[in-house]
């Protein structure tokens, strides 16, 4: 694992100051469970974008899409909250195409988050999973009317959408009756994962069927809603990044992980301030395949930690 510890500034990290009016090019219809509708949307790359990266002085390939899942600790938030508008943009603005999902919100009338409430959190994770998975097979179903090559998807989210993602590609990667639903052979070629963790009631994580996807970590040091390290009890799990992290380079699975020191919960809507680091890790463990493991402190006070991303368990599920 090469392991760096940097001093990011923001202009660095190219804090964005985009309108957050950005409308999708198409909604769309994609499942319909417990009576719900749960629709994603679609935005399409600027039409004077550059949808393609050249990879070596003969090879071009197409940037993937980025298939969003959206954070509120699966009890609230939606999938065109005005705070991932810039990011989105960002994204469009450089060639990609990002689709934002809807999925049930298991947790939604829950008053108290704790260890006797952990069969509600793991329905409730699992529930969006079983979204993710519907609308990855509707965008297979119409992938050609969409523009969407699934076999070059990059799985995003924030916060609860975060662990949506890891949890996806962990029973995907396990080939558990969760993942079922998908071809055998499907991979996802990368996750973003903005703030988030891995529920096991199986002792530490692994993949037993594939390998995980490349993935990029990101997650503060002092986040008090969503993990940072671990909680065990007996072989249940719940694995936040940086114990996540050590399993990856225990097993040689390509990572990047920024940890960004003192921070809390905001780092699940910095998405912004990444954006470079997260074109770079595309192109380099995405698009190259390049098996690297890299470890990176960010120590840069001047991230914005408006106080709701500062709250714990207690202050979000009452």
């Amino acid at each position: 694992m090469k392991r760096l510890f940097l001093l990011l500034s923001l202009s660095c990290l190219c804090a964005l100051d985009l309108h957050a009016e950005m409308e999708p090019d198409g909604t769309y219809l994609y499942a319909q469970k417990d009576g719900q509708d749960l629709y994603l949307d679609v935005y399409a790359p600027f039409p004077d974008s550059d949808t393609t990266v050249q990879i070596d002085s003969v090879t071009l390939v197409s940037k993937p899409a980025i298939l969003f899942v959206f954070g509120g600790g699966f009890k609230e938030g939606s999938r065109d909250a005005a705070a991932y508008k810039p990011w989105f943009e960002a994204l469009c603005k450089d060639g990609y195409r990002v689709i934002s999902i809807d999925y049930r919100l298991g947790l939604k009338d829950v008053k108290k988050m704790g260890i006797a409430q952990r069969n509600l959190l793991d329905k409730a994770i699992h529930m969006a999973v079983e979204d993710l998975y519907s609308s990855v097979l509707f965008l297979r179903e119409n992938q050609a009317e969409l523009g969407i090559d699934t076999d070059n998807l990059v799985l995003a989210g924030s916060s609860a959408g975060a662990i949506t993602i890891l949890q996806a590609d962990y029973e995907r990667g396990n080939r558990t009756e969760y993942a079922a639903v998908l071809p055998e052979d499907f991979r996802f070629a990368g996750v973003m994962s903005f703030a988030g963790a891995i529920y096991s009631t199986h002792g530490p994580v692994q993949y037993s069927h594939s390998a995980p996807a490349p993935t990029l970590f990101m997650h503060g040091t002092a986040d008090k809603l969503v993990n940072y390290d671990q909680i065990v009890f007996f072989n249940i799990g719940w694995f936040g990044s940086s114990r996540l992290a050590e399993r990856f380079d225990k097993l040689n699975y390509p990572y990047t992980f920024l940890r960004f020191k003192d921070h809390g919960h905001e780092i699940a809507v910095a998405m912004t301030y990444t954006l470079e680091i997260q074109k770079e890790f595309i192109l380099t463990s995405v698009l190259k395949k390049v098996p690297r493991r890299l470890d990176i402190l960010v120590d840069d006070p001047r991230i914005e930690a408006p106080a709701i991303w500062r709250m714990g368990p207690d202050e979000l599920y009452k």
